[in-house]
């Protein structure tokens, strides 16, 4: 009997899909669409908001291969997520398009555009056409970012408001002892490669992984890491105060390209035919070896030859007997950041070497890892691309620091380029949803709904942020009300639950995230409720139509 109810349900399911198809049938009318929609944005909005804030869970990821990953950031969880449903995967792309723009806010667009379909649905029943919601939600948009430019915090951006910046983005990522150990790597990376009057390259940041110690370990090298190591085993491990040649020059025999053959009849003539096929290979050495004995002469500093191409073992051991440190074959991408990591200049010949195309740094060495070999270029003035050395005990750790310092990068580029803040902690939803109430009594007509009903869904933000951490939300966004009623900026303390000022606490959110979040979770929102038919599109029924027609 049971099982007879159950396939009389699923018949009637999937009668009810074939019908959503169909745009001739009664339940593809503008109020299933506009449920479906309504119901999608509100599931997405279930899945992620237990993520949101310092104190949200992680989800664990598993693919089709078994593979697993455990995040609680919103672009990947949004980008790796197989989503059936079209709205919620149309809401996906959008929230995944904020983080590729501003680097941040992809779970706060979520939280905020199911927010808002939840509060128009309220009106909606009560009969207000979908039209005077989106009407309420374009003015309420307007004046939010009006109201942004004023609450904004314009602050002299110094290495302790942007550690602040840093610290308030990674919390929400990883775990606070983690998060405090990343802040200062994160913002000292962005800081030495910050030029005046240019634009900043976050690609100038080397992100470096070490399966190696615990995640805690995690450094900035104020240069670059090599993953190789020199390929003769009585080169030195570590030299000090080197000079770098950086080389694009093969150092290697080759042999001809056109088939030949020698024939000689002493051994005599062998030897010279052999010491005449490496002269030409050992003259560019020895160019090398006395460029060498130039810039060094009897002192102790060291030098180091970095080549793109090879260096055979012969060519290898003459280097090594005049106390030369060489790698072979380095990546192009490391070629070019070595000469803005150290200087110099990258030569594609050893003829006319003069000491000012020489790099220099104050310590290289080798450090070993299994059978894997790196090599660090660290102690340098002035780099123009530094590396952020991320190591952790498995693969999932790694992972889990490499998405947050990649947002906490981006998080500390921001305020440079804004020259502003805003504080965070639900500090700016709570008064921004103050601000609308007020406002929407200067609206005239039924559009002030769509206003209250934005107004509304600003609390979301701080709800959510209470509810993760472990307290009441209503009563949090009271106090929070009448706090702010008596002229205070107040935030959620997610400790104690009751209210704290974000700006002496150092808790910092960034303009654009905020200006960009405002201006999508509206536009989409808007574009769901104006939704009146669901119908498959394909090329097979405009042939059909087309044939009839």
């Amino acid at each position: 009997m049971a099982r007879q109810q159950n396939s009389n349900q699923e018949c009637k399911i999937t009668s009810a899909a074939v019908q959503l198809i169909n745009p001739n049938s009664e339940v593809a009318r503008r109020g299933q669409a506009l449920q479906i929609n309504i119901t999608a944005a509100i599931g997405l909005q279930d899945v992620l908001k237990t993520n949101l804030g310092p104190k949200g869970t992680i989800k664990m990821l598993v693919d089709g291969a078994g593979n697993i990953k455990i995040t609680k950031d919103g672009k990947v969880l949004l980008s790796e997520m197989q989503i059936q449903n079209p709205t919620a995967a149309m809401i996906a792309r959008a929230a995944t398009a904020q983080d590729d723009v501003t680097g941040d806010g992809t779970t706060s667009v979520v939280l905020l555009v199911g927010e808002l379909m939840k509060q128009a649905e309220r009106y909606i029943s009560e009969g207000l056409h979908p039209r005077i919601i989106t009407e309420g939600f374009d003015l309420a948009r307007k004046e939010a970012l009006e109201f942004l430019d004023k609450f904004k915090i314009e602050r002299a951006i110094d290495r302790e408001l942007l550690i602040n910046v840093a610290r308030s983005s990674l919390r929400t990522k990883v775990h606070a002892a983690l998060a405090d150990s990343l802040t200062e790597a994160v913002v000292d990376a962005v800081l030495a490669i910050k030029r005046d009057n240019e634009p900043i390259d976050l690609h100038m940041v080397e992100i470096m992984k070490m399966q190696h110690k615990t995640a805690t370990d995690s450094c900035l090298i104020r240069g670059l890491v090599l993953d190789h190591g020199a390929r003769h085993p009585d080169m030195p491990k570590r030299v000090e105060d080197a000079y770098i040649l950086t080389l694009n020059v093969s150092l290697e025999y080759e042999k001809s390209e056109i088939n030949s053959g020698f024939f000689y009849s002493s051994a005599e003539q062998r030897e010279k035919l052999v010491e005449s096929e490496r002269k030409f290979t050992d003259e560019k050495v020895k160019k090398i070896v006395e460029l060498k004995k130039q810039v060094v002469g009897d002192s102790k500093k060291g030098f180091v030859v970095i080549n793109q191409k090879g260096i055979d073992p012969l060519s290898l051991d003459i280097l090594c007997k005049n106390g030369i440190l060489a790698l072979r074959r380095a990546k192009r991408r490391n070629m070019e950041r070595l000469q803005l990591v150290c200087g110099g200049v990258a030569q594609n010949s050893v003829d006319d070497l003069t000491p000012d195309v020489l790099g220099h740094a104050g310590l290289i060495y080798e450090h070993t890892l299994g059978e894997e070999k790196y090599t660090f270029v660290d102690e340098v003035k002035d780099p123009k691309s530094v590396t952020i050395l991320i190591k952790g005990p498995n693969a999932h750790t790694i992972a889990q620091i490499n998405d947050a310092v990649r947002d906490g990068l981006r998080n500390v580029k921001n305020a440079i380029e804004d020259k502003c803040v805003v504080p965070g902690a639900g500090a700016f939803h709570v008064a921004i949803s103050s601000h609308l109430n007020k406002y929407k009594d200067s609206v005239k007509g039924r559009a002030k709904m769509g206003v209250r009903a934005f107004a509304d869904a600003m609390l979301v933000i701080p709800k959510v942020l209470a509810t993760n951490g472990g307290f009441d939300p209503q009563d949090t966004i009271v106090a929070l009300q009448e706090e702010y009623a008596e002229g205070h900026i107040v935030g959620v303390d997610l400790n104690t639950g009751e209210t704290l000022d974000p700006v002496q606490e150092g808790i910092w959110d960034n303009y654009r995230v905020i200006r960009n979040m405002l201006h999508s979770c509206s536009v989409i929102a808007s574009n769901f409720l104006l939704v009146d038919e669901m119908m498959r599109a394909g090329r097979s029924s405009l042939k059909n139509d087309n044939i009839q027609n």
